[in-house]
């Protein structure tokens, strides 16, 4: 398969904190740990194995065990499972959330992410086993943002949803309303082998599972379980009761606050966007009917918009005999992950790699090792037919990242035959005003204000010529500049990256599982470099 690659700046996607750690920029160097080389990986092995907690290994081989009961999993993924009960068993981790038939295609590049670093760690480590894990946001409620997924540019969205949706965490959803998808997706995928495994896949994964965890551990089973992909809900009271003292510690003492307040004071000094802002307690209270923020005034713990309250004692003695109920949020879910599993490294986009560097103070606090953090792949797929029109078309790889109105702007400017760019006629304006500037100088100074509003109004004035010159050369190039819009338009619909909007069903339905495998072989997770891959034949 053809390959390219563009740089991560060159996408222009990317906020400046993401690229300044990429560079290893010297300003972030206390907000992480290791940088993801190759070379740190075997001081990291050893830092989690001196610190982790080995005896919760049994806990969470038994939860994994009891969550795939009925799946009939891979032979690969009971190997990876059993492999955790080992000492010498470490874990790559990356986390998303429950997005109808996986949301936007950058689920899949997660994920293989995390399954080809693993197989690189083994290679370099074979004393070592990897095993790759997909966390699954169960305990997230934000409904909103997993009710949907886009196909061939038309939004397939679960209305008629449990009457709990928005209210409680997500996990705890049923599948019910989701028939009615299933039937307009089965319409628009058509006919083929391959719109058949869509269809059944679907189909088995909401139709004949309970609930929203149950369909999306199917699906990405049956996606990637041959690779040994291992998905696990953290949602169990297992799992949890390894967490009660760090809950503890959040509701008594509110260290996550604490520590995370001064680093996000630093990294906005720096001149970064924070990412996530901290609350005093970053802990929810969930049941099945609902998930809501636990609040703390005056000594007393509250449920927010809700009757249920607690003395001090009474609340732990809530958290020791269910902590199950306490779920963490965004800012406490990475501390939860690194105390159960023995992971070396996170990966995540651009946004979850932010808040977690805003975390290892508090990790530190609570002598928890802070995991490398990674940056998932990224790519853009495209057809042989599309690579072609774009060379035809004379744009650059780089050029086709460039906001519309710009890169039109400069095709037409380098297409047409006329000069469109006025510069050396503003220069050649502005040092004629500069003798008038001195003439002013010498003879009247008050004269100085009436020379700058003339020379800003006829500079304007040029704007508006080179503007109104280019309005008329779109129209004259106007096939031009309808081929160079429909072809981006293809590759970023909606005008945003392609991998934040596309279902993976759409090349899917085309290619079937070599889309899967062609991703595995081009997909390198320590490759700091945006993929261009290229499917089909002219």
């Amino acid at each position: 398969m053809p390959t390219d690659c563009i740089s991560y700046p060159e996408s222009n996607y990317f906020s400046s904190l993401i690229l300044d750690y990429l560079s290893e920029k010297s300003d972030l160097e206390d907000f992480y740990n290791r940088f993801p080389k190759p070379e740190n990986f075997g001081d990291q092995i050893k830092e989690k194995k001196s610190s982790y907690d080995h005896g919760i290994r049994m806990d969470l081989v038994n939860v994994l065990k009891k969550q795939y009961s009925g799946l009939d999993p891979s032979e690969s993924v009971e190997r990876n499972i059993e492999l955790l009960e080992l000492e010498n068993t470490f874990t790559v981790v990356t986390g998303h959330q429950l997005n109808l038939f996986t949301g936007p295609l950058y689920f899949l590049y997660k994920i293989i992410s995390t399954i080809n670093l693993t197989k690189q760690l083994k290679e370099k480590h074979p004393d070592h086993d990897f095993v790759p894990i997909y966390w699954m946001a169960t305990e997230d409620h934000d409904f909103e943002e997993i009710n949907f997924f886009n196909l061939h540019g038309k939004k397939f969205k679960w209305n008629e949803a449990d009457e709990r949706a928005g209210k409680t965490a997500v996990g705890y959803l049923s599948t019910k309303g989701l028939d009615e998808v299933f039937k307009l997706f089965s319409a628009e995928i058509g006919g083929g082998e391959s719109a058949e495994f869509l269809k059944s896949l679907f189909e088995e994964a909401y139709l004949k599972h309970t609930n929203l965890t149950q369909a999306t551990r199917y699906i990405a089973d049956k996606i990637f379980g041959k690779y040994g992909l291992v998905v696990l809900d953290a949602q169990d009271a297992e799992l949890k009761k390894h967490f009660i003292s760090y809950a503890k510690n959040e509701l008594i003492d509110q260290i996550s606050y604490r520590k995370t307040s001064e680093v996000v004071e630093r990294i906005n000094s720096l001149g970064y966007n924070i990412q996530v802002n901290p609350r005093e307690i970053n802990l929810f209270y969930l049941t099945e009917e609902m998930r809501e923020r636990i609040i703390e005034r005056d000594g007393k713990f509250f449920v927010h918009e809700t009757q249920i309250s607690w003395s001090r004692e009474e609340i732990l003695e809530e958290l020791r005999e269910h902590p199950e109920r306490f779920s963490p949020n965004v800012m406490l879910r990475p501390l939860y992950q690194e105390v159960i599993l023995p992971n070396l490294c996170y990966i995540g986009g651009g946004g979850e790699l932010a808040y977690w560097l805003e975390l290892r103070s508090y990790f530190e606090a609570e002598n928890v090792t802070f995991p490398m953090l990674l940056l998932r792949n990224s790519a853009l797929l495209q057809t042989a037919k599309q690579n072609k029109k774009r060379e035809r078309l004379n744009i650059t790889l780089q050029e086709l990242f460039l906001k519309q109105h710009e890169l039109i702007n400069r095709k037409v400017r380098k297409i047409s035959n006329i000069d469109i760019d006025f510069s050396p006629q503003k220069q050649h304006l502005v040092e004629q005003f500069q003798e008038m500037y001195k003439l002013a100088e010498q003879t009247d100074k008050s004269f100085l204000g009436a020379v700058k509003a003339q020379e800003v109004k006829q500079l304007k004035g040029l704007d508006n010529l080179e503007k109104r010159l280019l309005k008329a050369q779109k129209r004259k190039l106007k096939d031009e500049v309808e081929r160079i819009a429909e072809l981006q338009n293809e590759l970023f619909p909606n005008k945003s990256l392609q991998e934040r909007q596309t279902n993976f069903s759409e090349f899917y339905v085309e290619y079937g599982e070599q889309l899967v495998t062609e991703l595995m072989e081009n997909l390198d997770p320590l490759e700091s470099n945006f993929k261009i891959l290229t499917f089909g034949k002219e």
